[in-house]
C-alpha cells in the first residue's frame, strides 16, 4: 500500500470514528493513479446496524480498514468495561482505598497501592493488540480472536492460550480477597 492510500485510509478511519460509523466496503481502482478506471465508493452505516449488514470484500484496503475499525471498537469497549469494573473494585474493597484508576488515550492505569503494585493495560493500534503490564505476571500482549457465530470474541495471549480476562480474574481475585467477575465484561470470551 503506498503512502497516499495510507493517508486516505487514516483520514477515513478517523472520520468514521468521530461520527460513530462503521466502514462497510471500499472499492479502489486497481491503478490508483487513474481514478476514472474504477470509481472509489465508501459506504458507511451506523454501528447499531453493522452486525447485520457488514460484509467484507476481497479488497485489501477495505479489509484493512474494516479490521482497524473493528479493532478500535472492540478495544474501546474492552478498556472502558475494565475501567468501570476496576473503579467498582477499588471503591468496594477496604484495603484498596488508596488505589486509583485512570483511563486516558487508550491507557488504563490501575494503581492498587504499594503492596500490590500497578497494572497498565493499553491499546497498541499498530499491532492491533492490547498490552498488559502486571506486577504479578509481567508483560503480555493480547490479540483479539473474534468468536464464530454467536460466540463472543476474546483477547488471547498466544504463548499460553490464556485470555486477558482469565489472567485478571485469577490475579485480582487474590488481591481483592473475594470473588470477582471479569467474565461478565465485554469481549471476555464468555456469553453474558
Amino acid at each position: 500500500m503506498n503512502i497516499i492510500h495510507r493517508k486516505v485510509a487514516r483520514m477515513v478511519v478517523d472520520n468514521l470514528r468521530r461520527r460513530s460509523m462503521a466502514l462497510i466496503s471500499v472499492n479502489c481502482s486497481e491503478d490508483w493513479r487513474n481514478p476514472v478506471a474504477k470509481s472509489q465508493k465508501i459506504f458507511v452505516m451506523p454501528n447499531r446496524f453493522r452486525k447485520e449488514f457488514c460484509t467484507v470484500h476481497s479488497d485489501p484496503i477495505g479489509t484493512a480498514l474494516i479490521d482497524l475499525v473493528t479493532y478500535e471498537t472492540v478495544c474501546s469497549d474492552t478498556l472502558e468495561g475494565l475501567c468501570e469494573y476496576f473503579e467498582e473494585l477499588v471503591e468496594g474493597t477496604s484495603h484498596l482505598k488508596s488505589g486509583d484508576v485512570m483511563y486516558s488515550d487508550g491507557v488504563l492505569t490501575v494503581k492498587l497501592g504499594d503492596k500490590f503494585g500497578t497494572y497498565v493495560i493499553n491499546r497498541q493500534s499498530p499491532n492491533r493488540q492490547i498490552w498488559l503490564s502486571s506486577p504479578t505476571s509481567g508483560p503480555k500482549r493480547y490479540d483479539f480472536i473474534p468468536g464464530e457465530g454467536k460466540a463472543p470474541g476474546k483477547w488471547v495471549y498466544k504463548h499460553d492460550g490464556n485470555t486477558l480476562h482469565e489472567l485478571l480474574q485469577k490475579e485480582i481475585r487474590e488481591i481483592v480477597g473475594s470473588d470477582v467477575d471479569f467474565f461478565s465484561l465485554p469481549h471476555s470470551g464468555t456469553q453474558k
